[in-house]
């Protein structure tokens, strides 16, 4: 390669990776003592989250304000109040990023000190419950305000905007139109319902944070520290680099082995796209297009369970469901995303005449394989724990995070043996591998914590009576349409998800549209599973991270591309509209989600016609099959996916056939597409 183009590829990886560490960890780079505070203080967070499962018993609210404590005062410690503009003179501090300001240790604290508030008076908090003393009031608000700044420091701007807007409506509710009027709360209720109950700040999705998602967090920290993460690049590379496209398609494997245990996308398309982009533009790939699969595939990296970006543990307690319930519902749904993905690759690969990496250039399969089999150990052994011994998904995370530990000091004593080094440095690196993990566990979970605290004031105000009035008003605004009410959650779920990370955007929209979604159904004719509701703003919500003009993941993988951000997020959206298909097919179609559904030749039929249908919308929507669609064959593919997305419907309107009927029907229509473009395939062959 040129060098002077390997230069500047070498720059855009550092530029992603800058802008996905200031995305995780924030942007300041301490000096002096205090560049040891950060690492400490969110190691020690590590190290009080895994006491929790066995060694420290404390009620689950407590937990909630520690975990508050720990998350708001990292922010304060690692973002400064402005990012971009710098300022300067008296004002220097609010953008100093080389050390850490006394104004922002003392907001630090004050903002610690506002969220353990209720853990330091909790037995009298409770005994004036509902009736907040002025001290109460003071430091409630005091908690409100530096949350949401916080918030705007890690998150942006328009996660306090949306918080504003809902506390200013539930005061001024009652001056609102009629169409529109709130009766109101009174400032009493309000901050005992958002800042000293565990309806608020300190609700549900809070309370999952710290109980679970952390400890999940943590491990994919630990095993990407381990050497987990490069290893699933080298397998998928080695497995897949060889076929039409093979980077591409590798991109995608790779994307969605990382998406097992990461629940970030920027994080995912940066960890992957470093190695992946590259190898897709030198195979010829166009560079926006290349980063378009990467930022696809690590997107939709958080459908993958066990993480699901965290969401599959809130979901489980908003639905009132077995986590093990969750993961199969939406195990069908994020393999055959992944699968039509893989197929999308296939088809760019093919319209633009592309080939695979030569074997010279690819790592040994079997020597890849067998190279880090062992990082798939604590990664079975969380399987195991949460699906065979079904114990909770805490004390399972924690325990394959024990035994993560062990293969950390077992892999590094093993290497000096065959290299013959010392034993003591191996031993010593293994404590600095785990440290490094303690500290990125923390420094990952800051900005989910304080989403999550965030969001919670909403799902609060929402409590409060406001969401009568939402159902009321969507209802009149779909007009009796349920497929319009859910094009409506839909477009919030996009339009919130550009502001919002995927977990806050799935907590806001679960509480303002999943109840409209669920109660007006069966005045539309459909009982909509409580789970499917949730399921359908998530996997829209998930869009959003690739959706111009926000998409972090888009920004990150164009810097590596050195391609246009804008052109490589609109591409990357044309590539996941075949995601946003999914919500629209378990809503109609709940067999997806494997709802009473337990016999295997009924599973393995759902699954095959889903990817089915799948790869038909994808070959729809890129205009190409075995060759460039005509009409009437994109015309074919469309029926294909009606036919199988809604079987029951199919059959309710022509009166003939069941599911399984017109399940091979779709099959049929689908295999005789292809046939009939067969002879241009082949003319084409003939002329090259």
């Amino acid at each position: 390669m040129d060098p002077q183009k390997t230069a500047e590829m070498d720059e855009g990886v550092e530029k992603a990776k800058r802008m996905a560490e200031e995305s995780e960890f924030g942007s300041r780079k301490l000096s002096g003592f205090s560049r040891y505070l950060i690492p400490v203080i969110a190691a020690a967070w590590s190290i009080f989250q895994l006491s929790l499962p066995e060694f420290i018993m404390l009620d689950s609210v407590l937990v909630r304000c520690i975990h508050l404590a720990f998350a708001i005062l990292l922010v304060y410690f690692c973002h400064p109040a402005f990012k971009k503009r710098e300022t300067k003179g008296i004002f220097g501090f609010l953008s100093q990023k080389a050390k850490l300001p006394f104004a922002d240790l003392l907001l630090g604290i004050a903002a610690a000190g506002s969220a353990l508030y209720l853990a330091i008076n909790y037995d009298a908090l409770n005994l004036r419950q509902g009736a907040p003393s002025g001290m109460d009031m003071v430091v409630g608000v005091a908690l409100i305000l530096l949350l949401l700044e916080a918030a705007r420091r890690s998150l942006g701007p328009f996660m306090p905007i949306v918080v504003c807007f809902f506390i200013i409506y539930s005061f001024f509710g009652p001056y609102m139109p009629e169409v529109i009027a709130f009766k109101g709360v009174s400032v009493s209720r309000f901050m005992s319902q958002i800042t000293i109950s565990s309806e608020g700040i300190y609700g549900i999705p809070l309370d999952v944070s710290a109980m679970i998602v952390f400890l999940f967090v943590l491990f994919g920290a630990m095993l990407d520290k381990a050497g987990g993460g490069k290893y699933f690049i080298d397998l998928a590379i080695s497995l897949l680099g060889r076929f039409k496209g093979g980077p591409a398609k590798a991109a995608v494997l790779a994307s969605g082995l990382t998406g097992l245990v990461s629940g970030s996308s920027i994080a995912n398309t940066v960890t992957t796209g470093t190695f992946t982009i590259p190898l897709m533009k030198s195979v010829g790939y166009p560079d926006y297009k290349a980063a378009a699969v990467e930022v696809a595939a690590s997107t939709n990296g958080q459908l993958m369970p066990p993480v699901m970006g965290a969401a599959a543990f809130i979901i489980a307690e908003y639905c009132n469901l077995d986590y093990f319930e969750v993961v199969r519902a939406a195990f069908i749904p994020a393999v055959i995303s992944y699968i039509a993905l893989f197929y999308i690759t296939h088809l760019e690969a093919s319209k633009l005449g592309l080939k695979g990496l030569p074997a010279d250039q690819l790592p040994s399969f079997r020597k890849t394989l067998l190279g880090g089999l062992h990082y798939l150990i604590p990664l079975l052994y969380l399987i195991y724990e949460l699906m065979v011994l079904r114990h909770t998904p805490q004390l399972a995370a924690y325990r394959a995070i024990q035994v993560l530990a062990v293969l950390i000091f077992l892999q590094n004593i093993v290497r000096a043996i065959i290299d013959k080094t010392s034993l003591a440095d191996a031993i010593k690196f293994s404590f600095v591998q785990i440290w490094q993990a303690l500290v990125s566990g923390g420094r990952n979970m800051m900005g989910i914590g304080v989403a999550v605290a965030s969001a919670g004031i909403i799902v609060g105000v929402v409590s409060m009576g406001l969401g009568g009035l939402i159902v009321e008003v969507i209802d009149k605004i779909a007009g009796g349409n349920l497929v319009l009410l859910l094009l409506i959650t839909a477009c919030a779920s996009l339009l919130l998800g550009m502001g919002l990370p995927t977990t806050a955007n799935y907590i806001v929209m679960a509480s303002l549209t999943v109840p409209v979604i669920v109660k007006l159904g069966p005045d539309y004719g459909m009982t909509i599973p409580l789970i499917a509701a949730h399921l359908f703003c998530f996997f829209f919500g998930i869009l959003a991270d690739d959706t111009p003009p926000v998409g972090l993941a888009a920004y990150a993988a164009a810097a590596i591309a050195k391609s246009d951000p804008i052109r490589t997020g609109i591409q990357g959206f044309t590539y996941d509209i075949r995601t946003a298909i999914l919500p629209f097919m378990f809503i109609f179609n709940t067999d997806i989600l494997l709802i009473g559904i337990d016999d295997w030749p009924h599973i393995i039929t759902i699954f095959l016609t889903g990817a089915m249908a799948m790869c038909a919308f994808a070959a729809l929507t890129q205009n190409y099959f075995a060759a460039k669609n005509r009409i009437y064959e994109s015309l074919l593919l469309a029926a294909v996916v009606i036919v199988v997305l809604r079987p029951h419907w199919v059959a309710d309107v022509t009166g003939f056939g069941n599911n399984f009927v017109w399940y091979a029907i779709g099959t049929g229509i689908f295999i005789f597409t292809y046939i009939i473009q067969l002879p241009r395939v082949r003319a084409a062959a003939k002329k090259l």
